[in-house]
């Protein structure tokens, strides 16, 4: 399903098509809609231009659940940290 923005409010927002939807999909991925691979196909860009995209707005590029850090946890103790 296409989405349609004037081209009227993309030069109030001051952004290309190209830039609309780069800033959508980095929303949809902090918003956890999208994994890496899903949003840096949609952005268009290779999954390293997509990260720095995400970094250069703040955005985290991996989101480690409670899990990774019980595991993390678990981990450092077994090695006596």
């Amino acid at each position: 399903m296409p989405l349609l923005i004037p081209d009227d409010v993309l030069r109030q927002a001051g952004l290309t098509e190209r830039e609309a939807r780069l800033e959508f999909v980095c929303r949809l991925f902090e918003a956890g809609k999208l994994d890496l691979h899903a949003a840096a196909t949609l952005a268009e860009l290779t999954r390293q231009d997509f990260e720095d995209a995400l970094l250069a707005r703040g955005i985290a590029v991996h989101r480690p659940t409670v899990d990774d850090h019980r595991r993390a946890v678990e981990h450092l103790r077994k090695a006596g940290v």
